[in-house]
């Protein structure tokens, strides 16, 4: 061999070895706009965070029911470079998803952070109004939410007590909304309140709704307060954020306002928004839920409806599903698993 092949041979190698090393520390460097959803950590709503019990209940009639019901969350993990990437796809360890459907343009970080953490105060507060309205407890129409751009964002305050419209006594949270829907844009309108322990009436013009221009718009969520002086709910759900917690919540709630125990000592787990009314919506990530629940000890998984179909493409072995539509039917449910009888499935 000649010296000069010799020396085109070495050149040839360093080059190629140039390429592979400049190609994995790309491959390192270089994020991609993706996340990867895998299956999160589970809480069980009747036990404790850090020494303190995930749901209290000041006034319960069974303070310490026993069993498991878990709310269930989603992993998400963000800055990935194209190497990680390529391993969860390659791998199936990871469900890759476009970076903007959880981190919008023009977020910070600490937005999301702030977003998600209301979330689950939203949540917090309409899984005590589920659990509540559903007992026939005490409660009263609040204010649970104000949009950005609220007519009311400058007069109305996060927690104030909704009384009355305009004279009209509220005893509902859908008797306030009837009221303003049957509002138009431009109306003036008296909102009696209580802020603290002190009554107010405020004057708010209204705007007109974004989706529809004839109707009028306050810009405000209403929810369902506990107003039974002899109850006290408190959630220390630790780091955890966004609205899908809502229906485990308000089941802890209603367990240790009834006797004996919802669980029956079974490990029950779930997820699902709750609205006021005890009505169970939709969520996301629900198949890396049932992986989650699973691997930590679940046998049965309570399901919203509209996630039943997409739920059934990926169910663990020895992982039950029932279907849930309600608050009740939840409890329903439950009651059916303690006796034997039949529930309702995902199918």
């Amino acid at each position: 061999m000649s010296l000069n092949s010799s020396k085109r041979r070495l050149i040839t190698v360093g080059v190629a070895v140039v390429i592979v090393v400049a190609f994995v520390l790309l491959g390192n460097m270089v994020r991609v706009p993706y996340v990867a959803l895998s299956p999160g950590m589970t809480v069980n709503t009747l036990g404790d965070v850090d020494g303190k019990q995930v749901v209290q209940v000041d006034g319960a009639v069974d303070p310490n029911p026993t069993g498991h019901l878990n709310l269930t969350t989603v992993s998400v993990t963000d800055g990935l470079s194209l190497f990680d990437a390529l391993g969860l796809w390659i791998t199936g360890r990871g469900q890759l998803q476009p970076r903007e459907l959880y981190f919008p343009r023009g977020t910070t970080p600490e937005q999301m952070r702030e977003e998600t953490k209301q979330q689950m105060v939203g949540s917090e507060q309409n899984a005590t109004g589920a659990a509540l309205t559903y007992l026939q407890r005490p409660t009263v129409p609040g204010v649970g939410g104000i949009a950005a751009n609220s007519p009311a964002k400058d007069t109305l305050e996060l927690g104030d007590i909704l009384l009355a419209v305009d004279g009209r006594p509220l005893a509902t949270v859908n008797a306030f909304v009837e009221e303003i829907r049957s509002r138009k844009p431009g109306d003036t309108v008296a909102l009696t309140i209580k802020r603290g322990d002190a009554e107010q009436t405020v004057d708010v013009t209204l705007a007109a709704r974004p989706d529809d221009a004839n109707q009028g718009y306050l810009g405000v969520t209403a929810t369902v307060f506990n107003a039974d002086p002899n109850v006290k709910i408190i959630y220390n759900v630790g780091d955890i954020g966004g609205p899908s917690a809502g229906l485990m919540l308000s089941l802890a709630v209603v367990d240790r306002l009834t006797p004996g125990n919802l669980a029956n000592g079974e490990f029950i787990a779930g997820t699902g928004t709750i609205t006021p009314d005890g009505t169970v919506g939709r969520i996301g990530g629900i198949t890396h839920k049932l992986a989650g629940a699973r691997g930590d000890g679940a046998t049965i998984f309570l399901v919203p409806a509209e996630n039943c179909a997409e739920a059934l493409t990926d169910v663990p072995d020895g992982l039950e599903l029932i279907k849930v539509e309600t608050i009740g039917g939840a409890v329903d449910a439950l009651a059916a698993v303690r006796n034997g009888t039949d529930r309702p499935h995902c199918s």
